[in-house]
């Protein structure tokens, strides 16, 4: 049996005791008032016609009543004490308590009511009779009284006496009935119980004095009766619709959650208090779910086949909007017994049901998005092939840990390659690649500790990180394990291949962060391929890379003053016509011993020798001429430059911007600066200020490399970007991967959505330009098009044109005029935005 109809039973078993004792003290009270009664018999019809009348004052009391529902019980506060004292005031006690319970019976007939309701309202005005005639008997009460003070002490005790009685017998047997604890029924109202009790302790004394008086004077007493009933039966309705009002606010402030357990919980709880129901239970149309719950406690949650425990007067209502569209479930309350609502609790039960169906839907909304949100990042840091992390998700984790105060023991990282994997390729086919490679991921995790992280970095490259090793020495150990696990063969449909492996080794270096250890462990790699052994273990002395990195940051103050660092310019395309729309400026330092030298090899260095303003302002002043001498030849052309992370943190920096656009003549909406940074730096006040001065002075700016976990949804929602660049990772697997493909599609929405303009990196073929371009991808940059080159050959690659068409660096995917017949996916999303809100 269930606790909660075990709970149930145990608190009916002690309202039927509770009840029986009520009705076993008032029969022994008729027993005794009878016997009593036997020797004080009415000698006369005077006497008779009081008995009679104290008969119509019992019923009358019980008639004129201000009715309030607790669950499926309706209880009333009706005029008996005040009957019942009067009578005792001028008639024998033991007249009255078989008046009154003559009067009672007589009453609750018409009614019908069942045998315990019965018997509880006639022992219980038996007992108030009985209280009420000890205090007049004690204190040797005679009509007429002698003067008013004891007129008035004397009903005071009696009603006082009754009022406890009252009190202590009504209560508790409602709370019994409907689950509310004694202390708070008894709070509940207390002010209008008490102003009721003081009312009808007046309305006594008066009329006994009126009949001591001058019983003629006893017509003013109904219509005064009546008066001060009615003022009392609408302050009781006042205050109740009062509550009513105020519980339903809290309860609709309540649902505004977007978790769908806590509205559900919320609802469910609240709407047994707010309807005084018994049970209350919401019924959801998706996922058919039920769930159910009584006294403030959920009793079920699961599917709606599950019967309820709680017979009597069920009232349905539909969870639907004002609007009467398509609901999402239904409302169901029951009650043990009839049960009719009022005008105001079915107006009350609509607003409810409709807040509640807005909740749902929100509710339903947002865990849709979280779900699509975290599939997105689930793919933007994850391999599609193997469900390992990819690197950008080793980056960030690695890097996290790095920089944790906490992190304790050595941190190492193990690369591991795959020796002659093209052969597998070539010979077996790509499908048996890909099962393979899914198998070495599967065997590389099963070996690796829980706290290790195995990534595959793409292709045939995997890596491990290696954290918490007590000493550097374990790393050699935990990598010669790793590739154990890679000797047994492979099985592929029956066949049995084997795959050699290469391993480096490298301990987190002191500085450097995450990318300076992957690219050692590289280093150690490639040594181990090199000298035909199975595991190298990082050695600084056969690093050429850091000899050749500590002399390139010797040259810097030499190449910012000799102006060695120039600028190539990658223009980007409109994917439907062809026609070029920007160019991004790409720094090159252009060494005099080494040659060209790509980017990444000296930005860190550049950042780190504090040379990064002077380094910004010279590609910032090429790029703005390269602008500048397009625009002069009519090609109207703007230029995006990347904009490092540590000069969004310089508060000049916006102020060096905007004076060089004014130096070179360019309106601010010519430059786009290009972002790339985490979440931790957008929330900096400073990048926050720095950024919408920008903005706000008309230069443009893009967010690079959306989708990689570099830049996220919430970043986004900081920094008010008018350009999204896709990933050029994403775009080469586009064709392969349905993850990519999906990501891509994604950002387009995104787009859309917050109106941004949306550019593909990475186009390599026409087949990825047709396919960015149906899914409505209007921009891309890529070898397709144009490798990164100088200023001037962009605008000789300008005025050539293509198809002899100024301006255009591919020829249109169709002609002028041409009629196109879109994909169903690019149709659809372009009714979406057609259509009106």
């Amino acid at each position: 049996m269930p606790s909660q109809e075990r709970t149930r039973l145990e608190a009916v078993s002690r309202l039927m005791m509770l009840v029986g004792l009520i009705g076993v003290l008032a029969s022994v009270v008729l027993v005794l008032s009878i016997a009593e009664a036997r020797s004080d018999l009415p000698a006369n019809r005077a006497e008779a016609a009081t008995a009679v009348t104290l008969i119509l004052m019992i019923i009358v009391g019980s008639r004129v009543k201000a009715r309030v529902r607790i669950r499926s019980t309706t209880h009333s506060m009706t005029w008996n004490e005040s009957a019942i004292i009067i009578g005792m005031a001028v008639a024998p006690p033991s007249w009255v308590v078989l008046c009154t319970a003559v009067g009672m019976s007589l009453t609750l007939i018409p009614k019908r009511l069942g045998p315990m309701k019965a018997t509880f309202s006639v022992s219980k005005n038996v007992l108030l009779a009985a209280g009420a005639g000890m205090v007049f008997s004690l204190t040797d009460w005679r009509w007429p009284p002698e003067d008013a003070a004891s007129l008035i002490g004397t009903v005071a005790v009696a009603y006082l006496v009754v009022t406890l009685i009252d009190e202590c017998s009504v209560i508790p047997v409602i709370a019994l009935a409907s689950g509310i604890r004694i202390r708070d029924h008894f709070r509940s109202n207390l002010d209008l119980r008490l102003g009721g009790s003081l009312i009808r302790f007046v309305v006594t004394v008066c009329t006994l004095v009126i009949l001591q008086v001058d019983s003629r004077l006893l017509l003013a007493v109904p219509p005064l009766v009546l008066s001060l009933h009615l003022a009392y039966s609408t302050r009781i309705n006042t205050r109740t619709e009062q509550q009513a009002w105020q519980r339903l606010a809290r309860t609709t402030d309540a649902l505004n959650v977007v978790n769908l357990d806590q509205v559900l919980t919320t609802a469910v709880t609240q709407a047994t208090e707010l309807f005084s129901a018994d049970e209350v239970e919401i019924e959801l149309r998706e996922g058919d779910r039920t769930v159910r719950g009584a006294a403030g406690t959920i009793t079920y949650d699961g599917p709606a086949a599950e019967p309820t425990t709680v017979d009597g007067t069920v009232l349905t209502t539909p969870l639907e909007g004002h609007d009467r569209a398509t609901g999402v479930g239904l409302l169901r309350l029951r009650f043990r017994g009839p049960v009719q609502l009022s005008e105001r609790e079915q107006y009350t039960l609509r607003t409810f049901a409709s807040a509640l169906c807005t909740a749902v839907r929100n509710a339903q909304a947002y865990a849709e998005l979280a779900r699509v949100a975290d599939e997105h990042a689930y793919a933007a840091t994850h391999d599609a092939l193997t469900g390992l992390a990819n690197r950008r998700h080793l980056l960030d984790q690695g890097t996290e840990h790095l920089s944790s105060r906490h992190a304790e023991g050595v941190t190492a990282l193990v690369l591991i390659d795959l020796n002659h994997f093209k052969e597998v390729n070539d010979t077996l086919g790509h499908a048996a690649g890909d099962q393979v490679l899914v198998q070495v991921a599967e065997r590389l995790s099963g070996a690796a500790q829980p706290t290790d992280l195995v990534a595959r970095l793409g292709g045939d490259e995997f890596a491990v990180l290696l954290r918490g090793l007590p000493a550097p020495a374990v790393a050699a150990h935990r990598a010669e394990a790793l590739l154990t696990t890679l000797h047994e063969p492979f099985d592929l449909d029956g066949m049995r291949i084997s795959v050699e492996a290469s391993g480096g080794i490298a301990a987190a270096p002191a500085t450097g962060g995450m990318a300076e250890l992957l690219r050692r462990a590289d280093v150690a790699m490639y040594q181990a391929k090199r000298a035909g052994q199975r595991i190298s273990t990082y050695a600084p002395n056969r690093d050429t890379a850091d000899v050749a990195r500590l002399t390139l940051g010797g040259d810097l103050p030499r190449a910012v003053a000799d102006q060695e660092f120039t600028v190539n310019f990658q223009p980007i395309v409109d994917l439907g016509t062809g026609a070029v729309t920007g160019a991004e400026a790409l720094a090159r330092w252009h060494h005099p011993t080494h040659g060209m030298i790509d980017p990444l090899r000296f930005l860190e260095a550049v950042e780190r020798s504090g040379l990064l303003p002077a380094f910004a302002e010279a590609i910032l002043d090429q790029a703005l001429v390269a602008a500048s001498t397009w625009r002069d030849a009519g090609f109207d052309v703007p230029v995006a430059v990347n904009v490092s992370p540590r000069s969004l943190l310089d508060a000049r920096f916006p102020g060096s911007v905007l004076a060089r656009l004014r130096a070179h003549d360019l309106p601010p909406d010519r430059l786009v600066l290009e972002l790339t940074e985490t979440l931790t730096l957008s929330q900096l006040d400073v990048v926050d200020r720095v950024l919408s001065r920008l903005r706000d002075e008309g230069v443009r700016l893009a967010l690079d490399d959306f989708g990689t976990g570099y830049s996220s949804l919430s970043l986004l929602s900081r920094i008010p970007v008018h350009e999204l660049k896709i990933d050029r990772s994403f775009v080469t697997e586009m064709e392969s991967s349905v993850e990519a493909a999906a990501v891509i599609r994604s950002t387009l929405d995104l787009g859309r959505s917050l109106d941004l303009t949306v550019i593909a990196e990475g186009v390599e073929n026409e087949p990825q330009r047709r396919a960015l371009w149906e899914l409505g991808c209007t921009g891309g940059q890529g070898h397709l098009f144009a490798r990164p080159m100088p200023a001037g050959t962009l605008l000789a690659a300008l005025r050539r044109g293509s198809g002899g068409r100024p301006g255009l660096l591919a020829p249109p995917l169709h002609d002028a005029g041409a009629v196109v017949r879109l994909p169903a996916s690019r149709r659809s999303t372009a009714r979406g935005r057609n259509q009106p809100a």
